[in-house]
């Protein structure tokens, strides 16, 4: 009797942005050009993912992919910033990414999302 055993891997969720990230305390801007879920994303510019800057972003916890309104949570972020500039104020580092307090035409972008629908609820979540 012969057992086969099959595994695969999910894919690799990996996002494009690959530059450096900015010291505690700094501010910085630059052009949404990708959003990997509903709190996170990379501001840089066009065609250069070697100087886009990974945010997760500090005032918003949108519920993780793989969770109920992960997936709508991601859209709506996109929506509400894709294209557009931020200005950003990095805090401290979380994994390979900045968290940053990020505005949008002069209002945190997280309170933009909680009034155009976004329920909170990612691991991230002060409670």
């Amino acid at each position: 009797m012969v057992t086969v055993v099959a595994l695969w891997a999910w894919p690799a969720l990996a996002d494009p942005c690959e530059g450096a990230l900015p010291r505690n305390g700094a501010t910085f801007s630059g052009t949404v050009r990708y959003v990997g879920d509903g709190d996170g994303l990379c501001v840089g510019p066009a065609g250069r993912p070697d100087h886009w800057i990974e945010i997760r972003l500090a005032d918003f916890y949108a519920p993780e992919l793989h969770e109920a309104g992960g997936a709508e949570a991601k859209r709506r972020l996109e929506r509400a910033a894709m294209g557009k500039t931020l200005v950003c104020r990095a805090g401290r580092r979380s994994y390979d990414r900045v968290v940053a307090a990020c505005m949008l035409g002069g209002r945190p972008l997280g309170q933009l999302l909680r009034r155009a629908g976004g329920v909170e609820g990612g691991r991230g979540r002060q409670r």
